[in-house]
């Protein structure tokens, strides 16, 4: 006869489930109040202390600390020592714990911080090969299904396991949250019972794990304190994996625009530098080498640059380092800054001169987090791949390879400008960049003015549809030659009939990359 471990705080669901299992032919054990709720339904139960003997003592605060109980949990049936032992305690395994935790953010304090349901569900979790850990009332019933179809599936049982520990972690943060003085914690609850799908990358409970890596001078403002911290839960090379190798100490602002500018590199498979200011870009571009990509991107737009971070998706060479001597930066990052670079940056002392390992590629757990008031908005990276060959023209030019080439240029530098963005790119450079407004004509103009003669023949991208015709019509003024575009809007044939009309090759994505 299975036996299961049933300690419950919220007792939502808990007779239903406990009788299903009592029909399956399952043994319960239940604490001091679940027992009490068994009891008044009529259902057959032991009591946790006649396990081992051990009667609750401290007034509860230890009941289910027991060698026997945490044994016939932790065993592995499969191991004939674990079985021995066991037997030599007297004990039974147990195949399935059911346990929710005090309600400690409801009611924090003291004697409402779980010790024992949090150990008992550690362990379950642990050994979750045997042991199913159950501590969401809404699982109740797809794990009683399973058990009704044959039993769980380690499949199931490691679900379970995951959510146990997810749980454990955000009460354990919710406590030191309060411990350090924080204000009225919300209600937490045990969270959805399971994904929306299999493939749902969200779940119910989603701890972080951060760990500081270093105090900063300040945040964006002076009057703002701010630290940097390194997620525990993503591995691998990162802008914090960064070795500096000179200047004054990096600023919360120098972190944003370095990030931001190391983002975008790396979307660019030929030698590219990225000029950044205030967190979007202001200069992209490809050259032959590091030099080169540099004096392109600074000429995109030499005003903007001063006082700005630059990045490389190549090493920074000598020539590199000598084509930015005439000009203040706040922050240089490349992969690797070769001997002949740091004798020529040196007399820059404050400038900060980073070398950083590229970054890592499909890391397990790539959220994107904003703070809104009381929580955080989450959603997965924006790192869908640029593919030209599944773009579709809509236009009756289309348009030429070096056309689409350009444009798949322009549509990578697209998502990393605020919306509405509106980017016009020629021979591989940054030439005009518009954003952030709350309509996409003004952002155009701005590109298109700041492109000036040079828009003449050159491409253009943006990152939302076209609602009306008046961004395609002021591109047509300017001598656009071809635009990409998401495409969706009801009124997308009238943007198509201006771009014919001027002789424009359009191809529409199917997708966009709003960036507010």
């Amino acid at each position: 006869m299975p036996r299961a471990l049933i300690s419950v705080s919220d007792k939502a669901g808990l007779i239903p489930f406990a009788r299903g299992l009592t029909e399956l032919g399952w043994e319960l054990v239940a604490s001091g109040g679940t027992g009490e709720a068994l009891r008044e339904a009529g259902l057959p139960f032991l009591a946790i202390e006649d396990l081992g003997g051990v009667p609750e003592v401290l007034g509860g605060r230890v009941k289910t600390l027991q060698a026997q109980v945490h044994a016939a949990i932790l065993a592995r049936p499969d191991r004939p020592e674990d079985r021995e032992e066991l037997a030599r305690l007297g004990a039974q395994p147990i195949a399935l714990v059911a346990v929710n935790l005090y309600p400690f953010t409801r009611r924090p304090g003291i004697e409402t911080i779980d010790i024992g349901g949090v150990a008992l569900l550690r362990a379950a979790a642990k050994n979750h090969a045997h042991v199913a850990a159950v501590c969401r009332p809404g699982d109740y019933e797809p794990v009683l299904q399973e058990l009704r179809g044959g039993g769980l599936s380690e499949a199931s049982r490691r679900r379970l396991a995951l959510a146990a520990f997810r749980h454990t972690a955000v009460y354990d943060s919710a406590i030191a949250a309060w411990l350090a003085g924080g204000g009225p914690l919300a209600d937490l609850g045990a969270g959805e019972p399971a994904p929306a799908s299999e493939d749902d990358p969200f779940p119910a409970e989603l701890p972080l794990a951060l760990v500081r890596a270093m105090h900063l001078r300040y945040g964006e403002n002076p009057h703002q304190r701010a630290a940097l911290y390194r997620d525990a839960l993503n591995a691998g090379p990162s802008l914090l994996d960064a070795k500096q190798l000179q200047g004054k100490e990096l600023s919360y602002n120098n972190l944003m625009d370095a990030d931001a500018a190391w983002d975008l590199v790396w979307r660019l498979q030929a030698p590219a530098a990225v000029a950044v200011k205030h967190a979007g870009p202001c200069g992209v571009a490809i050259g032959q080498d590091a030099a080169d990509a540099f004096q392109r991107a600074r000429d995109a737009d030499p005003v903007s640059i001063f006082g700005g971070v630059v990045a490389w998706n190549r090493p920074l060479d000598g020539a590199a380092a000598a084509a930015i001597a005439d000009l203040f930066l706040e922050v240089l990052i490349a992969p690797e800054v070769t001997a002949d670079a740091v004798t020529s940056l040196r007399a820059k002392k404050n400038l900060r001169v980073l070398a950083c390992p590229p970054p890592a590629v499909g890391r397990a757990l790539d959220y994107r987090l904003r703070r809104v008031s009381g929580g955080l908005l989450v959603e997965d990276e924006d790192r869908v791949p640029t593919v030209p060959s599944a773009w579709r023209c809509v236009t009756r030019r289309a348009p030429t390879a070096g056309e689409l080439e350009e444009l798949a240029f322009a549509w990578e530098i697209v998502r990393a400008v605020g919306s509405n963005a509106v980017v016009v790119s020629r021979d591989r450079q940054s030439i005009g960049l518009g954003g952030g407004q709350p309509n996409r004509i003004d952002p155009a103009r701005h590109a298109l003015a700041q492109a000036g003669a040079r828009a003449r023949g050159a491409v253009l991208a943006s990152d939302g549809f076209f609602p009306f015709d008046d961004v395609v019509r002021a591109a047509a003024d300017a001598g656009i030659a071809a635009v990409v575009q998401p495409g969706g809007s009801l009124r997308d044939a009238d943007s198509v009939a201006a771009c014919d009309a001027a002789g424009i090759a359009m191809v529409v994505t199917g997708r966009r990359h709003f960036r507010h």
